[in-house]
């Protein structure tokens, strides 16, 4: 049996992950995938597409992820589980985080992806969408109150030099009033 059959199969000719039935295909799960419909899922084009691409991903698309999770098949674990990590900014999928548990050798295989480089790299970007560098000069949109001390950040305030979060797209550091704090990027806008 071919593992198109096989994956077929066991999906009831449905994508594994959102369960469209729309041109299906078979996707190998990277990065050491051999082709088998064991380290395969078969999905739809829409997921294949934002799978690849991670600039074209709709997080509304995976929404269905809510099911899907679920599954016994650790390839779309996997997978469940890498697109979940990509979209956490979104607040939803961070919650459906905290609830998979996937067992050692399953969650060293979705964080593989990391290790080989596959993974986006973070990137920051203003209120306005505009991409962050470490060292810009940023300027506060909305008065921030600094837990811890005792200060509000105004309105207008330039924050120079900044640093980036290496691992949160949402956060930045830099110094206002003479002390470090981290910023949200949802609240600056690149000077």
């Amino acid at each position: 049996m071919s593992t198109e059959a096989e994956l077929q199969a066991r999906s009831e000719s449905r994508c594994e992950l959102c369960t469209s039935t729309d041109s299906l295909q078979v996707y190998p799960v990277p990065p050491t995938s051999n082709g088998t419909a064991a380290q395969s899922v078969l999905v739809c084009a829409t997921c294949s597409e934002q799978l690849d691409n991670p600039e074209r991903i709709n997080a509304n698309h995976w929404r269905c992820l809510n099911d899907s999770m679920w599954s016994q098949v650790p390839a779309v674990q996997v997978l469940a589980w890498r697109m979940l990590h990509r979209l956490r900014s979104e607040g939803w999928p961070q919650d459906l985080l905290d609830m998979l548990y996937l067992d050692e050798e399953t969650l060293a295989w979705a964080k593989a992806e990391n290790e080989a480089g596959a993974e986006e790299t973070v990137v920051h970007k203003d209120c306005n969408g505009v991409s962050l560098a470490a060292g810009d000069t940023v300027t506060l949109t909305k008065d921030l109150t600094v837990k811890g001390a005792g200060f509000t950040a105004k309105r207008g305030t330039a924050v120079r030099g900044i640093s980036l979060v290496q691992d949160n797209q949402e956060q930045i550091e830099g110094r206002v009033n003479g002390q470090r704090i981290v910023i949200l990027t949802r609240f600056v806008k690149r000077s």
